[in-house]
């Protein structure tokens, strides 16, 4: 109703200064008799009101669709009314419609391929690099050192790639599980151990055997991976200590990363986990990219974890994993 009246100001406004001037001009023709000047009005008001009456019957869906807020995108096309304008706005907005799915079909076609081609290109560069990783561990050459370090490097690289790839397709490439937190853990720590030794930083693990949480064994090990490279690509030559811990908060299980690096300036905190950002310390690490913390961000969100980080420059920069639920059932060394 009130678009409706809204609509007709301006023509009820044009209404009434008819009137009045259709009054003036009775009365300078020297009309003065005031009954006929009212009956004159009275008539242009019952007309002008029957009109009004019968244009919001006729086009009161149209005027109550129009005020009410969408809450999906398929209710633009629900029904306007049968009046000309309500039909032909409908029409209007079923043929937009139409021509929308079809350029969202198109370009999920295109995402869709896209992920594909990127994924068989990832697998096609995983083979030659595995092969010459069996290579390199037969030499014992110190130079052969340095071309693994590099090669581990690809190795991280393509994985980013991969799994930025299929953070979109999230769902299809998702498994449910339990995961033992201490197993995973010394499993990326061994798998990690150059990375360990070539930056003199070592981990000191202690998670409980007994802590399970709900989670996908093949996105958490990436999400770690990301966190443990950041702890140590901060530490090296600042400290070789770092802790990987387990414990308790309530109903919740809280992994914890700590490492006494460099730190992060309190004006980054806010901004870590934005893609692409690098800040200050990325300015003096060439290698870093601003993508890690954003994907362990992403990937968390839709395991349905929590992360949190904490640091202060040349103290140490903490980051936490929170799981919803312990599906161990006992009680972890230590609790906060």
């Amino acid at each position: 109703m009130k678009l409706f009246l809204r609509e007709h100001l301006p023509l009820t406004i044009f209404f009434l200064v008819q009137v009045a001037i259709t009054s003036l001009i009775y009365w300078l023709d020297n009309s003065h008799r005031s009954s006929t000047i009212w009956y004159a009005v009275l008539i242009s008001f019952v007309l002008y009101g029957t009109y009004l009456t019968f244009r919001y019957i006729t086009h009161r869906k149209f005027y109550a669709r129009l005020s009410t807020k969408l809450t999906h995108l398929d209710e633009s096309i629900a029904d306007y009314g049968d009046s000309p304008l309500g039909t032909d706005l409908h029409e209007l907005l079923q043929s937009q419609y139409s021509h929308f799915q079809n350029n969202t079909h198109s370009l999920k076609a295109k995402l869709d391929q896209h992920v594909t081609f990127i994924n068989q290109w990832v697998h096609q560069m995983k083979t030659p690099v595995s092969v010459v990783h069996l290579i390199l561990q037969k030499e014992d050459h110190p130079a052969f050192d340095s071309i693994q370090d590099e090669m581990d490097r690809i190795k991280k690289g393509l994985d980013t790639i991969l799994y930025t790839a299929r953070l979109e397709t999230f769902s299809r490439d998702f498994k449910a599980e339990t995961v033992p937190l201490a197993a995973l853990m010394s499993s990326i720590t061994s798998e990690q151990k150059r990375l360990f030794i070539r930056n003199r930083v070592f981990p000191s693990v202690d998670i409980n055997p007994s802590i399970v949480v709900a989670s996908d064994t093949k996105w958490l090990s990436f999400v770690l991976i990301q966190l443990l490279t950041n702890a140590v690509k901060y530490s090296a030559s600042h400290s070789q200590k770092m802790t990987i811990q387990a414990f308790h908060r309530g109903k919740q299980v809280a992994l914890e990363i700590r490492d006494e690096g460099v730190g992060i300036p309190s004006q980054d905190l806010k901004r870590v986990f934005d893609p692409y950002f690098t800040g200050e310390n990325g300015r003096k690490y060439q290698e870093s990219t601003g993508m890690g913390l954003y994907l362990a961000k992403e990937i968390c969100k839709q395991l349905n974890h929590r992360i949190e980080l904490e640091s202060k420059v040349d103290v140490g920069t903490t980051v936490r994993l929170i799981f919803q639920e312990d599906l161990g059932g006992t009680d972890s060394p230590s609790s906060r």
